[in-house]
């Protein structure tokens, strides 16, 4: 019997609670004796092994879909949990050559081979002109390798299982109840089946670690009809496995312990992940002086991480540097994958010279990569953003921030010392049984894992919070096809009470995401693609006072936010943690998108909606996106997108990238009064003409017409300071 339900993310399983295994024909044996007599009944106990089982699932019906994949089982004081992922098994088609005829018995003398006459060659132009096909299925993991490490294309199923044995069955069999959840790129899901396996332990098969641990049982409809062939057999007591390669500039500490026994390999031990941590690189050399730009930050990570088939390890990366310009402690990069390479989450950037605040304990003041203790807590909490993980303050473990727990020290128990050293244990379930695409670097985009997960965060724990409202303002409310919209947000108190909120509505941050309703219906979402991390400031917003800030919105994880003429709903949502709960405010706003206006806009609208690079120059600028580049000069080139492109491009050149000085003439050349910029990018205009003292009258006429433009648009705080500054 098959059913469909979609869901935005499929349920976690739950605890199994004991349970008494209904015996069946299998469960005992009654020997013979020599004389034939009945010999005594002999019951075996057995258990389902705790760990990783490899998984092979072949359907009914078909003999070339076959489905491999690995199933954890966790054992623990409440109860066992267990859940699964299966991957399609490739199938290659190969062109077998046609059969010779029967070679004579008797030589054929040699002959005078007929010349070619000159013309075209005939090519075939049918499968009947090629010899037949074969279609051949490619081999299934090697039990002997360990954890398979299975292709991020053929994930097809999150296996959630509802029923195993939780502590003893008796016999050789046992009952296996599973829903089989389809699973849809870039982040949807469908309840496909609901079925059960009668699992009969027999020996396994050359290469698994454990002969005795190994079953196979028919799967079965709630009917009882065969719908397929299960195998399972026990690989290891890790439930995942990964690698973490840290690189360093000379100078930088690697983060790698907090020099009183905790390590990757205890944390790791106790998440129940396998891990190689690889000690790389330790001269990354420094582009432009001790403090990195967000684009030589990606710049570095692209050249200097080891070469890596995503589809074959689970790699995170780890680059240790001096300072970032952008943020005291770390950043995130490719956190929605919307660059050329489409991969998200592949690794973090921490800074080892950042010199910690007051009120941190015995560590303030000293330099953050001395302070081993935070130091490699803050990799950890980092690298848990990377597996897919938001914030967690339910307690001070590795996903709360470490100024909160540092702001929770107390004179007998000061921070670093009451860093928590473990995870919540909501975040440790998450890890050991989210589908494989939310946690392994290169699926599922930042923060796809977190937004409904029914048996961890439920819809109902989130709540809109009255008195709060969100108001979406475009800057402009039609834009050409081809441009990016750029809109302003503002989160106002129309209570009569203070409330607390985020401090900062910044797209970089924790807090803000939201999506793009096209025309036709299709939803896209957008995060930010570098993300600053490990800073969460909240403030007390009084009644009638509001929080402003602006983006600029061009390409989400899904690809081009604004891809077809015709409207299109822009939906904003701010969201932090409220007590035990999650607060949420949420608002919208319309932008029409006209259609192209001669054949050269089509073509400048076709370069820069069909480059991911041109979305991250305009994120992070830099000279290494050529292709990026390329395409926004494309756009500049063409008068209709121009005035849309002339901040992305004026942000790059007045930034400096490695030994490039920034450009601030250049930067005056590009803004006239028709550009069009949001407040965040008029700040980070202002802020470059404050770094420049040397560019004149170029600076000064730049400076006139950003205060100008500063009064149409919404300014954040730090966007304001850097305006009333020129």
């Amino acid at each position: 019997m098959m059913s469909v339900l979609s869901s935005p993310i499929p349920p976690l399983p739950e605890y199994l609670p004991p349970a008494t295994e209904t015996p069946v024909d299998d469960t005992a044996r009654t020997p013979l004796t020599a004389d034939g007599l009945l010999g005594p009944v002999v019951t075996q106990f057995r258990t389902v092994r705790c760990g990783c089982w490899l998984l092979n699932y072949r359907p009914a019906g078909s003999r070339r879909v076959v489905y491999d994949g690995t199933l954890r089982v966790e054992c623990h004081n409440a109860g066992r949990t267990a859940s699964g992922d299966l991957y399609q098994r490739t199938v290659r088609m190969l062109t077998l050559p046609p059969i010779d005829p029967i070679p004579p018995l008797v030589p054929i003398p040699p002959f005078d081979p007929v010349p070619v006459p000159p013309g075209p060659v005939e090519i075939p132009t049918s499968m009947e002109d090629f010899g037949p096909l074969m279609p051949i299925l490619s081999g299934a993991p090697n039990p002997a390798s360990g954890i398979p490490i299975l292709r991020r294309s053929r994930y097809r199923y999150y296996v959630r299982v509802t029923s195993l044995p939780e502590l003893f069955y008796r016999g050789t069999g046992f009952t296996l109840g599973f829903e089989l959840w389809r699973y849809t790129a870039p982040n949807s899901w469908a309840l496909e089946s609901t079925v059960s396996a009668r699992m009969i332990r027999m020996a396994a098969p050359t290469g698994y670690p454990s002969p005795s641990d190994y079953a196979e049982g028919d799967v079965k409809s709630a009917t009882g009809s065969v719908v397929g062939r299960l195998t399972m057999g026990w690989l290891s007591p890790h439930y995942r496995r990964c690698s973490v390669e840290i690189d360093t500039v000379n100078g930088s500490e690697q983060p790698t312990t907090d020099s009183a026994g905790h390590t990757w390999q205890s944390v790791m031990d106790e998440l129940g992940w396998q891990v190689d941590v690889r000690l790389s690189d330790t001269n990354v050399a420094e582009p432009s002086g001790d403090s990195w730009s967000d684009a030589e930050m990606h710049a570095a990570m692209l050249a200097r991480r080891d070469v890596v088939n995503l589809d074959r390890e689970w790699r995170y990366h780890v680059l240790a540097v001096k300072n970032i310009d952008s943020t005291p402690r770390g950043i995130m990069y490719d956190a929605a994958g919307t660059d050329s390479n489409n991969v998200p989450r592949e690794g973090i950037g921490i800074a080892s010279h950042w010199t910690i605040d007051s009120g941190w304990g015995t560590v303030s003041g000293q330099r953050f990569g001395t302070a081993l203790a935070p130091y490699f807590r803050t990799a950890i909490h980092e690298i848990g953003h990377a597996m897919g993980l938001v914030h967690n303050f339910a307690d001070f473990g590795f996903m709360c921030t470490s100024d909160v727990i540092a702001a929770a020290g107390t004179p007998s128990n000061p921070f670093p010392n009451n860093i928590q050293w473990s995870y919540h244990t909501d975040n440790l379930k998450q890890l050991r049984h989210y589908p494989d695409p939310f946690v392994r670097p290169g699926a599922v985009a930042f923060g796809g894992a977190s937004s409904t997960t029914p048996a961890i965060t439920p819809t109902d724990l989130e709540v809109d919070v009255d008195g709060l409202a969100l108001v979406v303002t475009p800057l402009l409310g039609e834009v050409p096809i081809g441009a990016p919209v750029r809109v302003g947000i503002a989160l106002v108190n129309r209570s009569a009470q203070p409330m607390r909120v985020p401090a900062d509505l910044a797209l970089k941050g924790d807090f803000v995401s939201g999506e793009v309703i096209d025309p036709t219906g299709n939803r896209r979402s957008f995060r930010t693609v570098v993300r600053c991390i490990e800073d969460h400031a909240f403030a007390m917003l009084q009644p009638g006072e509001s929080i402003e800030d602006s983006m600029t919105l061009m390409r989400g994880a899904e690809g081009a936010l604004f891809a077809v003429p015709g409207v299109h709903e822009v939906r904003v949502e701010v969201h932090w943690d409220a007590e035990d709960m999650i607060a949420h405010v949420e608002g919208r706003a319309t932008v029409m998108v006209t259609g192209a206006t001669d054949a050269d806009h089509a073509a400048a609208a076709h370069a820069v909606l069909a480059t991911p690079d041109a979305h991250l120059v305009l994120a992070i600028g830099g000279d290494h996106l050529t292709d990026g580049i390329a395409a926004i000069q494309t756009a500049l080139a063409c008068p209709v997108l121009r005035p849309h492109f002339a901040a992305v491009e004026a942000k790059r050149v007045g930034r400096r990238f490695g030994h490039r000085k920034p450009d601030v003439k250049a930067v005056a050349a590009l803004i006239d009064d028709d550009a069009v910029m949001s407040g965040t990018e008029l700040g980070k205009l202002a802020a470059i003409v404050q770094n420049d003292a040397k560019a004149g009258a170029a600076a000064k006429g730049l400076a006139k017409t950003l205060k100008s433009k500063a009064k149409k648009v919404t300014l954040s705080n730090a966007a304001r300071k850097n305006v009333d500054a020129l």
